[in-house]
Order: C-alpha cells, then sequence, then structure tokens
C-alpha cells in the first residue's frame, strides 16, 4: 500500500477538523448565531484555532507525502506527523483560553518546529544528503 503514513495522517486531520467544526456550533447553538460570530469572543477563538487548522495542515501532509513517495520517510516519519496531530489538538483547546491556554503556545510551536523540519528535511532529500 502507497502512502500509509500520508493516509492514516489524513484521517487523524479530518477527525480533529470535524471537531474543531463541531467545537464552534456548540458555541453558535448555545448562542443562536447562524452566520459570522456575533462578536461573541469564544466564538472568535474557536473559529480562528479551526482556520488555523487548515491553513497549517495541507503543507505539512504534502510534505509528509512527498517525503513518503521519496520513500525516506523511515520510522521517524509517522511520530512527527503524530506530534503535530497532538499539537493542532493542544492549540485548539488553549484557543479557549483558561487554565489551558498554554496550549496554544505549545500547539504553535510544535506547528512551526514541524513544518520548519519537514521542509528541511524535504530540501535534504532534493539534493541527495538524506
Amino acid at each position: 500500500m502507497l502512502l500509509t503514513t500520508t493516509l492514516s495522517l489524513a484521517a487523524a486531520a479530518a477527525i480533529i477538523n470535524f471537531w474543531l467544526a463541531l467545537r464552534c456550533g456548540q458555541v453558535r447553538s448555545k448562542a443562536k448565531i447562524s452566520i459570522g460570530t456575533g462578536g461573541n469572543d469564544m466564538l472568535e477563538r474557536r473559529m480562528r484555532a479551526q482556520l488555523n487548522f487548515v491553513e497549517n495542515t495541507p503543507w505539512v501532509l504534502l510534505l509528509i507525502a512527498g517525503i513518503e513517495l521519496a520513500a525516506r520517510g523511515g520510522a521517524w516519519l509517522a511520530p512527527v506527523g503524530a506530534v503535530f496531530m497532538l499539537g493542532r489538538v493542544a492549540h485548539g483547546l488553549g484557543m479557549d483560553g483558561g487554565s489551558f491556554a498554554v496550549g496554544r503556545s505549545i500547539g504553535t510551536a510544535i506547528t512551526m518546529l514541524t513544518q520548519l523540519g519537514l521542509a528541511i528535511a524535504a530540501v535534504l532529500i532534493v539534493l541527495g544528503y538524506m
């Protein structure tokens, strides 16, 4: 089977995206907001968490797919992707503020480091160093 790591991580991403959308819907329902944020701070935070997820996740999945297609992923690629996904959950929870607000910073750091690390790995692969 081709791209098993990518496929597994794409499935995880779909589930996380569904969860983030569900969290937005919960606030919408409770606050009776159909369109936009209605000035609701929590809805705005949750919508930003979901948008941030969809802004960053495609790049990571593309890099993982490219590395996997180049047959250079090895045993390290799936754990890197799993840590990325956990970071995105931490970010989503942290965007609510409160007692787990640090999750936002943790998730942001994991996201940036993952993207940068995978980009460097991809360049090294292209240059024949990896």
